[in-house]
């Protein structure tokens, strides 16, 4: 089998210690985390990981299987890239001597979907929203000016048409009731 991007999802409650137990399991599998982000979710109380890898579709489900088995861990889910609306953070300190060197640099940014988020003395630091590939992108085209500093958040999604969570809540809820109490 092949290894691809897929983005792992795992909806949690907000234990101190969990995302070390969440991250072992990928080492343990010797795969390695490209991006990660943890957030809040829809339901107070209820955190979302976002994980993205490289690797084979069975190892991502094996994965998937020993999240879902954790007793902390509400539901994980993957998906593949087009299952997925995405987007990623990127943030760009150039040298104030970047705006001198003859671009128009507004038009340079609107070309680029980018914007001017700060403007020091000494530096100015570009904002870019946009898939891996674009903010990627932005970088190559901005290092002739400089790069002071380079950062770039993990990856954040919305899933394209599926159940809800609370959806997903209540089938865990209902299903628990139904189960002998041994």
């Amino acid at each position: 089998m092949e290894k691809k991007p897929y983005t792992i999802v795992v909806f949690t409650e907000n234990h101190i210690g969990l995302l070390n137990h969440v991250t072992i399991v990928f080492t343990r599998r010797k795969i390695n985390i490209e991006s990660l982000t943890v957030s809040e979710s829809e339901i107070k109380g209820i955190h979302s990981f976002t994980i993205v890898i490289n690797a084979t579709k069975d190892a991502v489900e094996k994965i998937v299987g020993q999240l879902d088995k954790m007793v902390e861990v509400m539901k994980a889910f993957f998906y593949e890239d087009d299952q997925l609306i995405s987007q990623e953070i990127a943030l760009y300190k150039l040298p104030s001597s970047a705006i001198e060197k003859g671009v128009d640099l507004g038009r340079f940014l609107r070309n680029n979907d980018a914007r001017i988020l700060d403007i020091q003395k000494e530096f100015i630091v570009i904002e870019k929203t946009g898939l891996y590939e674009e903010t990627q992108d932005l970088l190559e085209k901005l290092r002739p000016f400089g790069i002071l500093e380079f950062v770039r958040s993990g990856r954040i999604v919305i899933t394209k048409p599926m159940k809800s969570l609370e959806e997903y809540i209540k089938e865990l809820q209902e299903g628990s009731d139904s189960m002998p109490l041994n």
